[in-house]
C-alpha cells in the first residue's frame, strides 16, 4: 500500500500543475480566425434611402455568427480623397449605420477611422454612402473595428473568461506574434471566432479558419 505521506505529496503536485494543464488544453483547442473585410451595417431608414422605399436586404450567405449574413447588396463609399465601390452590406438591420474599414482603406478614402469596439461610433468621422436609389451623408459612423473574440457561454467557461474581458492571443507561423487587448464578447448567439481586419491579418499572414491561442487574461 502506498505511504499516506507520499500519496499526499503526489496529490499536491497534481493540483499545482492543473493551471498549466488547463492552459495546455486551451492551446490544443485553438480559436478559429475570421478576417473581416470592409463592410457596412445599415439602419432601416438608410436602407430605404439607398435602395428604395420598403426595400429589404437579400441574403447571399450566412455568416458564422447566428442570424448574421452577407447581403447581395453593396454600396459605394465616397471620401474626401477617394471612392470605394462594392462595399458589402451585412445583415440584419441595425439601429444605426456603421461603416467598418481598415486603416489602409482610410488612407485611400481620406478619412482616419478611430480604433473602436463595434457600436461605439460617437465622435468618429462621417462619409458619403451611395446606393442605386440615393445617397446618405453620415455625420459619424466610420470606425476601424477593434479585434475581438466571439464566443457563447460554454466557451467562456472553458476559457475562464467573461464578456468584456481583455485577453492576449498568440499567433503561430513564420510571421507569428501576440495580439494584446483583445475584447471578449459573449452571447448565446455567438460562435467561437477571432475577428481581425485585413491589415492585421495580412501582417501575420492569417487567413479564415487559421487557429490562434488565448494565452492570458487581463494582462494587456
Amino acid at each position: 500500500m502506498m505511504d499516506q505521506k507520499l500519496l499526499e505529496q503526489i496529490v499536491s503536485q497534481v493540483v499545482a500543475a492543473l493551471p498549466e494543464l488547463n492552459q495546455a488544453a486551451k492551446t490544443e483547442q485553438g480559436i478559429p480566425v475570421g478576417v473581416s473585410n470592409r463592410h457596412i451595417h445599415l439602419s432601416a431608414e438608410h436602407i430605404e434611402v439607398l435602395f428604395g422605399s420598403g426595400y429589404t436586404l437579400t441574403k447571399e450567405k450566412d455568416l458564422k455568427q447566428i442570424n448574421e449574413f452577407a447581403a447581395k447588396e453593396t454600396v459605394t463609399l465616397v471620401g474626401p480623397k477617394g471612392v470605394m465601390r462594392n462595399v458589402r452590406v451585412l445583415g440584419p438591420v441595425r439601429k444605426f449605420t456603421q461603416v467598418e474599414i481598415s486603416r489602409t482603406d482610410g488612407f485611400s478614402l481620406g478619412v482616419v477611422p478611430p480604433l473602436r469596439d463595434s457600436g461605439n461610433i460617437q465622435g468618429s468621422p462621417g462619409i458619403v454612402v451611395a446606393g442605386p436609389k440615393g445617397a446618405i451623408t453620415l455625420k459619424e459612423g466610420v470606425i476601424c473595428a477593434a479585434r475581438h473574440i466571439h464566443m457563447e457561454e460554454n466557451d467562456a467557461r472553458r476559457f475562464n473568461v467573461a464578456d468584456g474581458d481583455r485577453v492576449t492571443v498568440q499567433v503561430g507561423g513564420p510571421r507569428g506574434g501576440t495580439y494584446c487587448n483583445v475584447l471578449i464578447r459573449v452571447s448565446p448567439n455567438f460562435r467561437l471566432e477571432f475577428h481581425i481586419d485585413t491589415d492585421e491579418a495580412n501582417a501575420a499572414e492569417l487567413r479564415n479558419g487559421d487557429k490562434v491561442t488565448l494565452v492570458s487574461v487581463g494582462e494587456n
